[in-house]
Formats: structure tokens, C-alpha cells, sequence
């Protein structure tokens, strides 16, 4: 099965694909539409690919005891868990109103499904793709319905062993080829000793046949760009319009000007990484031609004379001679010509070099 595969529609990802960028809004909307709206505008004005949020239906997520306890913190939406978590969930039918700006203005749209019956609700909604949260990653029952759908996944590995995370690609694998798996530590905001950004490169190990990525939650976006350096192929980031706003989200989200900048960067790093053949290339022909060095005669030298090594030495020269680099194949080799001290020496002028040899110029 190859690295690569299509996530959403027209947009592969995997293999030489670009990094595929989601702005996880999830609830930093603070349960109002006209600034969900916003959120998903700023997301396509910054270059995003994707706008997700969060999708619960709670009474699936959470049991009755955990609705109704007290929840009186700085940033709470009402007395209890539920009537906080209320605030903050979107009908169905804002779904479908948000889905559909989305679109009009040009951006992916998909949703974590937070429970079964909230992936039943996306499922419905057509989404491109499922994406796992990680709290829902060592939940099997979930994760085998949610690949018999079919579509796409990527699913995060925050508060995972590497053993539940194999045991998370067979069961995915069985059912549905298509996904990805990010490296993820869920604390918020992330210290930077927590990333463990190397896990990346245990996972293109363990799960070579899958694209990896990164899902973070730390503060800026230097870490998030030596991710996509490291090979991530999805990056995901929680966004804000204010990291002030209430909510425990905030904090490690990026504002408009710092998800701008990580999509910047992103890039920028994707056209530095090249083919890995390294060569002189075109670019650098200028410089080699001004600077590049090649072998003199470090004495004169008569024809028909035997080469050692103390009758050479490398300089810049004009014109160009044979390459510094041959300048120990050289030793050994008769002139063909008289060479004056200082002279370059050409590739045509050594006795049985001269047709294999390469000149600096």
C-alpha cells in the first residue's frame, strides 16, 4: 500500500505531498457561531487546509455523574460540567451552516467525532475525514466502527504507549488503509521537554506504510516547523482570535499572525529539503567559477616529465586546470607539454588522464 493517499477531496497526503495543515478551532469558538465563522475564515486567510472542531453528543461522551458536577473554574460556562459543555456544542444544523461556509469561502472542513454517535452525525455530514482525538485512541470498539465507515483517518497518540499504538494500526489497518498517526503529548500548554519529537521517527519505523505527522500543543511554532523537517506530514494546531479569551484551550493556540507565520515556515522548510542526491548544483556555478579551486604547477615542468606530488599544488587559477579533487590521480602521469610554474594544468595536457579527467572549468 503506498505512503501516500487522498484525505480529502483533490489533496493527497503522504510520500513527496505538502505537509497538510489543520487549525484545530475546537471549541475556542466560546460556543458562538459568528465567531466560529470567523475562526474558520481567519484559518483559509492564513493558508490553513483544514478547519476542525469538535463534535460531542454528550450523553454518549460523559456519564450522568460527570454532566452533573460542579464546575466553577475561571473557565467555566456554567454550574456544572454539562451546562458547560452545552455552551459549547454546536447543533447539528450550526454544523451544517458552518460546514457550508466552509466551503463557500474555499477550506476543508471536518470535525473529532467525540463519541460513536457523534462519527455516526459527521459520517452523515459527509466530512472528508474522521479525525481521532486522543482521548478516543485506546478506545477499539470506536476506532474499528469509525474505520468500517470508510473514510480517511487521522488519529492523534497523546497519553499512548507504543504498544497500544501498534495495537491501534492493526486494528485501523484491518479495516481501512487510509489513515495517518500523529505524534501527540496532551497537556496544555506543552513544555517543550514533553514533545518528544522523536517518536516521529519511531513511528515512520514501526508504520512505514503510513504517513506520519504532528499534532502540538505548545507554545509558538518552532517546534511544529522542525516536525515537518523531521518528515510530519499532517501538522495540527489549536488557533485563537485571543489567547486572553476564557477557556483552557487558549493558552496554547496560535493567533492569526503565528498560524500565518508556522504555514510561512512550513513551506519555506518543504522547498529546503530537496531530492537528498547531493551534487553541485546550478546555483552554485557561480561561486565555483569565481572561487572553485584547481591544480598548478607548483614548479616548471617540461615535457614528457613524470608527475609527483611535490610539483602540484591547488589554487584558484585562470584559467581553470583538472579538479582539485584529482589531484592525487594526476601523480604518476607524464606531460604531454611544457607547464610554467603557476600555469594551471589541464586535463589535456597529462598523458592518459586527460580524456577521464574532469576540469573545474
Amino acid at each position: 500500500m503506498p505512503l501516500k493517499f487522498e484525505l480529502c477531496p483533490g489533496r493527497m497526503i503522504g510520500a513527496n505531498q505538502p505537509c497538510f495543515i489543520i487549525a484545530e478551532i475546537g471549541q475556542n469558538h466560546q460556543g458562538d457561531i459568528d465567531v466560529a465563522k470567523k475562526m474558520i475564515k481567519m484559518a483559509k486567510d492564513c493558508g490553513a487546509d483544514c478547519a476542525k472542531f469538535q463534535k460531542s453528543e454528550l450523553q454518549y461522551k460523559f456519564n450522568k455523574r460527570a454532566l452533573e458536577r460542579p464546575y466553577k473554574t475561571k473557565n467555566s460556562w456554567g454550574e456544572t460540567y454539562g451546562d458547560h459543555k452545552r455552551h459549547l456544542e454546536f447543533s447539528h444544523e450550526q454544523y451544517r451552516e458552518l460546514q457550508k461556509y466552509a466551503k463557500e469561502i474555499g477550506i476543508f472542513f471536518t470535525a473529532s467525532g467525540m463519541d460513536e454517535m457523534a462519527v455516526e452525525f459527521l459520517h452523515e455530514l459527509n466530512v472528508p475525514f474522521f479525525k481521532v482525538g486522543s482521548g478516543d485512541t485506546n478506545n477499539f470498539p470506536y476506532l474499528e466502527k469509525t474505520a468500517k465507515k470508510g473514510r480517511p483517518m487521522i488519529v492523534s497518540s497523546g497519553m499512548q504507549s507504543m504498544e497500544t499504538m501498534r495495537q491501534v494500526y492493526k486494528t485501523v489497518k484491518e479495516h481501512n488503509p487510509n489513515f495517518a498517526i500523529l505524534q501527540c503529548t496532551s497537556a496544555y500548554p506543552l513544555e517543550a521537554e514533553d514533545v518528544n519529537l522523536r517518536v516521529i521517527t519511531e513511528y515512520q519505523k514501526e508504520f512505514p506504510d503510513i504517513p506520519i505527522g504532528y499534532s502540538g500543543h505548545e507554545s509558538g511554532i518552532h517546534i511544529s516547523v522542525a516536525a515537518v523537517a523531521m518528515g510530519a506530514k499532517v501538522i495540527e494546531r489549536h488557533i485563537t482570535l485571543d489567547k486572553t479569551w476564557k477557556g483552557s484551550d487558549h493558552e496554547a493556540s496560535l493567533e492569526p499572525p503565528e498560524l500565518a507565520e508556522l504555514v510561512r515556515a512550513v513551506r519555506l522548510v518543504e522547498r529546503s529539503m530537496g531530492s537528498g542526491l547531493k551534487k553541485m548544483l546550478p546555483c552554485e556555478k557561480p561561486c565555483h567559477d569565481k572561487l572553485g579551486k584547481s591544480v598548478v604547477a607548483k614548479v616548471k615542468i617540461a615535457k614528457g616529465t613524470v608527475l609527483s606530488l611535490d610539483m602540484l599544488a591547488v589554487k584558484v587559477a585562470e584559467p581553470m586546470g583538472a579538479a582539485a579533487e584529482d589531484i592525487f590521480h594526476l601523480v604518476g602521469k607524464t606531460v604531454t607539454e611544457d607547464v610554467n610554474e603557476d600555469e594551471s594544468i589541464s586535463p589535456e595536457v597529462v598523458d592518459s588522464y586527460g580524456k577521464k579527467a574532469k576540469c573545474c572549468g
